[in-house]
């Protein structure tokens, strides 16, 4: 069989296209902006709008069918079907909101908020596959780079939403159910699997460090002109030219291929000026001069000896196994190229996917809640508080990415260490919640943010670093279900049901799930604070262990300080 060589086009392209289809990947994080509004239009309670933030976090991370259709099928088609997810899904509940379509039924706008956030798991898988098998060897980096982009998405839609929508869930809903197809349906041709970078060219650690400056500029820009628009009123002109800012600051990853181009150009012009240029024929028969011993393909009239070659090589293969000379093909070791179901038996996975899961469940049951809490505890307008969340969300991703790269080419540092650490910080973080004291919510929020942002950015790599990049796609999309659990268990079952008991006990009256009331003070959410800040105690010591059983993996994997791809690896 052979193998035939991708196309020679520089990967750059498609991580420059890819960050704008990471920052519509992440309108999941758009729930807060939308959810009071459609609590109070709707006459939902806390518990059914809790219930809802589960629909999201499960469309969002339940991601397998596009983890199988990722190792079948080109991104461009993954892309097209993430683009209908969110028209189709979006649009239902734009009906339901503006009351074009009356009396749809809960069960109905659930589902649809599935479908929109699916879009999610779609499109962040295209391009996260993508492009870590474009750059096998600087993975980390790649994943810190497009979840920091995914991390900050929260902020850039809060400044359209604000700014270009004028703080209208409607407008907002209209713009998700279609803005974020037209975008899709534009970049998809730029999606696509490259000549894989070999790490080699000494250009590339610049271009990484120039992605992630911009990334951190745009960051530190959105939050700047975040809090001057809640202490100063702004203009439309200066409204449109924060966005146009925005957005150019947003296209700064192109101009990496862009110089790419130019260089390439420079270079074919000096060597048509200054040296002779050998003919196609000529390079034809260089090639075959150094691989005339390695030819690629075999004439027809010779198929048939080949084949009664192969018959007797697999008979002499089956002796040589009966006579202990060659060994049968083994399982994989850790580091190699897994399938699903080998993975599935080993328990360094589950050890991640608990970690993992303790970490992103529990702060996914803030982020859902975190309209509610900001009134809670007192702030009535929580945009900050989301613009805030989403700063610090991406500061972690990028970080996480940037450090763990940093220590494990350094000291062959297991990732999954930084995990520890976040996890134990977010066990204070719980406890400043569940306090409630004056001036310790904002701060609070930002360290949730940060620790919330590293689980991402070090579960991705570690996933391909211990079981391989060849089915990189349906494990990493296993690991994103202890998203919507964790949601599930600590935001619909737990949350919702303290916050309308309280409520209730407020208001005077019995728990009841059809009417709509509101709570406020610090006892809403401190039970639930509470048992996550415990969680969260079980889950460092859980990735302390992971850590100590995978530090050889990592100890084999990057000895000497450089990414060395496994033997039966395909990248």
């Amino acid at each position: 069989m052979v193998t035939l060589k991708q196309g020679s086009r520089p990967p750059w392209v498609g991580l420059g296209a890819a960050v704008w289809v990471q920052i519509a990947s992440g309108h999941a994080y758009n729930f807060p902006l939308y959810s009071h509004s459609l609590k109070s239009v709707l006459g939902f309670n806390q518990h059914q709008l809790t219930m809802l933030g589960v629909a999201n976090d499960i469309g969002e991370n339940v991601g397998l069918l596009p983890g199988i259709a990722c190792n079948s099928f080109p991104p461009w088609i993954i892309l097209l079907v993430g683009a209908f997810c969110c028209f189709v899904g979006y649009g239902v509940i734009w009906l339901a909101f503006t009351g074009a379509v009356k009396s749809l039924p809960y069960w109905l706008l659930w589902i649809a908020l599935c479908v929109a956030t699916n879009s999610c798991a779609w499109l962040s898988t295209a391009i996260l596959v993508t492009n870590m098998r474009n750059f096998p060897v600087s993975r980390g980096t790649v994943a810190g780079i497009l979840k920091g982009y995914a991390g900050i998405s929260a902020a850039v839609f809060t400044q359209v939403y604000g700014m270009l929508l004028h703080d209208s869930s409607s407008k907002l809903l209209m713009f998700l159910a279609t803005g974020i197809p037209v975008l899709c349906l534009v970049l998809m041709y730029f999606v696509r699997a490259c000549t894989p970078a070999s790490g080699e060219d000494s250009s590339e650690h610049g271009h990484f460090v120039f992605i992630q400056a911009s990334l951190i500029l745009l960051g530190l820009y959105i939050l700047t002109m975040t809090i001057i628009g809640h202490i100063l009123p702004l203009s439309a002109l200066v409204s449109y030219t924060s966005l146009a800012t925005m957005i150019i600051l947003l296209l700064a990853p192109l101009a990496i291929p862009i110089k790419v181009t130019l260089c390439r150009m420079g270079t074919s012009k000096s060597l048509t000026l200054g040296q002779p240029v050998m003919s196609s024929d000529s390079l034809i028969q260089e090639e075959d001069k150094t691989d005339i011993n390695k030819p690629l393909l075999k004439s027809s009239s010779s198929l048939g000896s080949f084949r009664e070659t192969d018959e007797v090589s697999e008979v002499a293969m089956l002796l040589a196994e009966g006579e202990g000379a060659v060994k049968k093909k083994r399982r994989p070791r850790r580091g190699e190229d897994f399938t699903f179901r080998e993975a599935i038996i080993k328990a360094d996975f589950w050890l991640l996917f608990f970690v993992y899961f303790v970490g992103v469940g529990s702060g996914v049951t803030v982020l859902n809640n975190l309209a509610q809490i900001g009134i809670a505890q007192g702030v009535p307008d929580t945009t900050i508080l989301l613009s805030l969340f989403s700063f610090c969300n991406f500061v972690g991703r990028l970080g996480g990415g940037m450090i763990s790269e940093h220590f494990v080419r350094l000291k062959t540092t297991p990732r999954t260490i930084w995990m520890t650490y976040t996890q134990a910080i977010m066990i204070v973080t719980y406890l400043l919640f569940a306090s409630a004291i004056d001036g310790t919510l904002y701060a609070a929020t930002a360290l949730l943010g940060i620790c919330y942002g590293v689980q991402f950015s070090i579960m991705v790599p570690t996933v391909s670093e211990l079981f391989g990049l060849k089915h990189f796609g349906i494990l990493c999309n296993f690991m994103s279900i202890g998203n919507p659990l964790g949601a599930l268990l600590f935001s619909g079952l737990l949350a919702g049901y303290v916050y309308d008991t309280e409520a209730a006990k407020q208001h005077g009256m019995n728990l009841l799930y059809n009417s709509s009331l509101s709570c406020l003070g610090p006892t809403c959410f401190r039970l639930t604070f509470l048992v996550l800040a415990g969680v969260s105690g079980l889950g460092s010591i859980m990735s302390m262990i992971l850590t100590m059983r995978i530090r050889p993996v990592y100890e084999m994997l990057y000895a000497g300080g450089s990414f060395r791809l496994p033997q039966n690896s395909d990248h």
